[in-house]
């Protein structure tokens, strides 16, 4: 088989053709080693490879639905036993994992031929993938700007060719941000749906999932079949339904209220792009004859939901360090300088301050269900501006200098009393202000590439459901990849 030949089939698509005989699990892992030789050096997606690992796997007898399709996973929270999982930091790239991830353990089951882990931020703290570990990730379709974070590595993986679908996890958007900026489906699970063990029950008071990227909505409801229900080890029984997610796609969705708001406090001048993504999505709603309404603010204060989740990933970023810390006896020398920044600001967060913004979430979760008494979605832009280019949100050097020295002298947590709080707010998530609402309520989320500039650089769309809400999610979604086909745009690289 070619690589253009590869490229031309989703996940479920490959599975087939093995099941059928026409080609081998091991014929697949070499043309996908082939399209990562060719691309990987340019875009960095791939952080490590596991070819002992996959060259062993193809020698099995392989079942599930997805048998004999290689994989990739994210080197952050995807936990593969006996490597590293290094979440992007020198202070645990030399720490093996002891046991596979439940979401790992898997898709093994369902027959993924898993030969690598790819990029990510350190922690999975940016909404870009540039970590000092490994070097930036590129976006395929344009390689100087970012395929977005966390799961940045992946996302460009997808885009580039390599595999068909890989690994995810989005804990304020991880999952949509590089979908939007590689092209590409991206699914939020609703909290709970997914288990997050066996070491941890969920992250993040339930913000983190896991999840995937993919090119196709098949693919993506597939994959949440694969990973669906809750372990032993976890909080939840989540309730799962009896209908498969693969059954959606193609069942009509039937007449949809959506309201549609570009607004944001946070960022108030959209590119224009974003409001054109919005613009092209509310037409072929428009002609599948979906009711779409305009929303002049959306149903939640973005502003303070916004302070609130970062404060408390602030918070939760130092304990991660923290740990590390613990578990490895490196010191401030394995972290990066912004994530020393981050913590330090979580450190002089106050326990009664932290707990108050853990439950003004519960405030934020009843406004948006109130939104879903009269509409069954929410419709936003995925990014308010285009991919940034690679180091543009960089820490600007006098900030940076000032920072480090009040690190160096333990006073770092005075700049939680200063501008800066606002500046982060600005500088992190201008440009994804629509994204953190699904993580804090739990709701589900998806994003979709219903738009690409005159340059060819993608802008998807985001639509949040209420809970329980990934069958409509992808029966709209296979709706829309009918109406305005995205599968086979490929970016030149």
């Amino acid at each position: 088989m070619r690589s253009d030949e590869y490229q031309n089939f989703d996940a479920l698509g490959l599975a087939q053709l093995v099941e059928a005989g026409d080609v081998t699990p091991g014929e697949l892992l070499e043309v996908a080693r082939q399209q990562a030789d060719t691309v990987n050096g340019r875009v960095n997606a791939i952080v490590r490879f596991m070819n002992a690992e996959a060259d062993q796997r193809v020698t099995d007898s392989l079942t599930g639905p997805f048998a004999g399709v290689p994989f990739l996973i994210k080197d952050l929270a995807q936990d593969y036993a006996g490597l590293p999982s290094s979440s992007g930091s020198r202070s645990l790239a030399g720490i093996p994992a002891t046991e596979h991830s439940t979401v790992v353990r898997r898709w093994i089951d369902a027959g993924l031929v898993i030969f690598g882990k790819t990029n990510a931020p350190e922690f999975g703290a940016k909404g870009i993938t540039e970590p000092r570990l490994f070097g930036p990730a590129r976006n395929p379709w344009c390689l100087d700007r970012t395929p977005g974070g966390s799961s940045g590595g992946s996302a460009a993986a997808v885009a580039a060719g390599i595999v068909p679908v890989a690994g995810a996890n989005d804990g304020g958007g991880s999952i949509r941000i590089p979908a939007a900026c590689c092209g590409l489906v991206g699914l939020k699970p609703g909290r709970g749906l997914l288990p997050m063990g066996p070491s941890v029950g969920e992250a993040m008071h339930g913000a983190a999932v896991q999840g995937v990227v993919s090119r196709t909505v098949r693919d993506t409801a597939a994959m949440l079949d694969v990973l669906k229900g809750g372990e032993p080890s976890g909080p939840y029984l989540p309730a799962v339904p009896d209908a498969t997610f693969l059954s959606q796609v193609g069942a009509d969705p039937g007449r949809l209220r959506i309201g549609i708001c570009t607004f944001s406090a946070i960022n108030s001048a959209p590119h224009p792009e974003a409001q054109a993504a919005v613009d092209a999505a509310a037409a072929a709603l428009t002609d599948l004859h979906h009711a779409v309404e305009i929303l002049d603010k959306p149903p939640f204060d973005d502003q303070a939901l916004a302070q609130d989740f970062l404060l408390t990933w602030f918070t939760f970023l130092a304990w991660e360090v923290d740990d590390a810390k613990r578990r490895t006896g490196c010191g401030d020398e394995g972290f990066e300088f912004d994530t020393r920044m981050m913590a330090a600001l979580g450190r002089a967060t106050g326990s009664v301050e932290y707990v108050d913004a853990v439950m003004r979430r519960h405030d934020h979760a009843r406004r948006l269900s109130t939104f879903f008494d009269s509409y069954d979605l929410l419709l936003t832009p995925t990014l308010a501006d285009l991919p940034p280019r690679i180091g543009s949100l960089d820490t600007p050097r006098p900030l940076r200098r000032a920072a480090e020295l009040l690190l160096k002298t333990g006073t770092a947590g005075l700049l939680r009393h200063s501008t800066l709080m606002d500046q982060i707010i600005h500088n992190s998530l201008s440009w994804t202000p629509y994204t953190q609402v699904a993580n804090v309520t739990g709701r589900p989320a998806l994003s979709l590439p219903l738009h690409w500039t005159a340059d060819d650089i993608p802008m998807g769309v985001q639509f949040t459901a209420q809970l329980g809400g990934e069958a409509m999610l992808l029966r709209l979604a296979a709706q829309l990849e009918q109406a305005v086909p995205w599968r086979d745009r490929r970016p030149t690289i």
